[in-house]
């Protein structure tokens, strides 16, 4: 049986609203971030995701790792806890796929960008070629 979770977030990033909207199936996260603008009702909500479905761009895929609730010395957990706020990495799950996907498409932008830059010196090598035949005019 194939377990499903859904979950959409609507928050304050000013100067938008954005909605991080999350789903699991069978243990893997997949993260798409929709940014609204104006601060949106639940009706305007729910008529987006309604019409702009099929055209969500989700994050990769990410494995979510189960832990087994186990009981914690509080002391420890406090020491565990201001360790974590230490780091200065990305957050959530979410935070993370939205890295991966935004790194993804960062990768995608710089192949084009290579492919065009290729595709541009070649077109000049050949035209300065057109033009020394040219020039040589059957000498």
């Amino acid at each position: 049986m194939q377990k499903t979770h859904s979950c959409l977030q609507v928050v304050f990033d000013a100067p938008y609203w954005i909605g991080i909207y999350e789903r699991t199936i069978d243990g893997v996260m997949e993260v798409c971030k929709i940014t609204f603008g104006a601060e949106p009702k639940d009706y305007e909500v729910y008529a987006y995701l309604f019409e702009h479905w099929y055209s969500l761009s989700f994050s990769p895929q990410v494995q979510m790792t189960t832990q087994s609730p186990s009981k914690v010395n509080p002391k420890r957990m406090q020491r565990q806890v201001r360790k974590q706020m230490k780091q200065n990495g990305v957050g959530t799950k979410a935070q993370q796929a939205l890295k991966l996907q935004q790194e993804a498409r960062l990768q995608q932008k710089k192949q084009n960008k290579k492919i065009v830059k290729q595709n541009k010196k070649q077109m000049q090598f050949e035209l300065r070629q057109l033009k020394k035949k040219a020039k040589h005019r059957g000498r």
